[in-house]
C-alpha cells in the first residue's frame, strides 16, 4: 500500500508500521475488537454447532457495521492531537503495567 502507484490512485497516506513491544495487546487496535466480539458472542454462550456460532459473528460485526454507517464517530476525535507532550514512538519505551502477566 506504500507503492506511489496505489498511493497516488488512490490518494493514501504514506504508512510507516511500528513494532510492537511483546505481549502488549493492549497498543493492538484490532485486539479490542476482537475483545468486545469475544465477550458479546463467545463468552458464556452456548452454541449447537460452528455454523450457529459463526452465524453470530456475522451478525455482531454487521450489526457494528450499521450503527457506524447511521452514526459516523471517529473514535479517537476527542483526545488524538490533544496530548500534554508530543507522542515519539521508542522501542525503549514501554507503557505496559510491570504487573501485568
Amino acid at each position: 500500500m506504500n507503492a506511489p502507484e496505489y498511493r497516488y490512485k488512490h490518494n493514501t497516506p504514506y504508512v510507516e508500521p511500528a513494532p510492537l513491544p511483546s505481549s502488549a495487546q493492549f497498543l493492538n487496535v484490532i485486539e479490542s475488537v476482537f475483545s468486545g466480539m469475544a465477550k458479546a458472542i463467545i463468552h458464556n454462550s452456548n452454541y449447537q454447532s460452528v455454523d450457529e456460532c459463526k452465524l453470530a459473528i456475522n451478525r455482531y460485526f454487521f450489526e457494528c457495521n450499521q450503527a457506524f454507517l447511521e452514526r459516523p464517530k471517529r473514535a479517537g476525535k476527542k483526545i488524538w492531537g490533544q496530548e500534554v507532550v508530543k507522542p515519539v514512538f521508542k522501542e525503549s519505551n514501554n507503557c505496559k503495567d510491570s504487573h501485568y502477566r
